[in-house]
């Protein structure tokens, strides 16, 4: 199947920011207000083939982007994508962000959906057990940027993960490149993609 066929989690844009009221740009922490009753507007999800979605913005696709920490030294994983990767609007850019599009689970709960998404998306990127990440994946907000092509059409979903970095290994070294760095060298890094950008005061 391309990839293009695959069935995506979307969310009605409408929807999503209540007729742009809860409009945002960048990151929201979780606690922030508009973050609650943006979530709320998961359950209204729907599902639509991906290569449709690329060229219509009324609809935002659900991405897991989760942040990667070594649960002893506190270093951030930084990786780049290479040309073998996945989204080609990307290639070159670097990324503190490990996840991709989101798939139907049945008989689970969209909020089941995202953590059970985002758990295989950090096993097949980098070899974290799915089950580890099902139990140390913890929300802490959610990215929007509609300034750019890939932006419009996508929002992030963010996660943390704390792990042992010795048990993290690049299973597709053809499309990513890894490091590992300090918070203050993460935050340097000039050559982010937008939604990396925004997560620099979290590092």
């Amino acid at each position: 199947m391309s990839k293009w066929d695959e069935q995506i989690l979307v969310v009605n844009r409408k929807d999503l920011f209540n007729n742009e009221e809860n409009h945002f740009y960048g990151f929201l922490p979780r606690e922030d207000e508009k973050v609650k009753k943006i979530v709320d507007t998961f359950t209204s999800y729907e599902v639509k083939r991906r290569g449709d979605m690329e060229e219509d913005n009324s609809y935002k696709q659900l991405i897991g982007y989760a942040v990667i920490k070594d649960r002893n030294t506190k270093e951030i994983l930084v990786y780049k994508r290479l040309v073998g990767g996945g989204e080609a609007r990307l290639h070159g850019k670097a990324s503190v962000g490990i996840g991709g599009h989101m798939n139907e689970v049945e008989g689970k709960t969209i909020y089941e959906m995202l953590k059970i998404n985002a758990a295989r998306e950090l096993f097949e990127e980098v070899g974290v057990s799915e089950e580890y990440a099902l139990e140390n994946l913890h929300f802490i907000g959610l990215i929007n940027d509609d300034k750019t092509e890939v932006g419009q059409v996508h929002i992030g979903v963010v996660y943390e993960c704390e792990v042992d970095k010795s048990n993290v290994v690049v299973r597709e070294d053809d499309t990513l490149e890894i490091k590992w760095t300090t918070g203050d060298d993460a935050r340097k890094e000039e050559n982010y993609e937008s939604w990396s950008d925004f997560l620099k005061p979290i590092m």
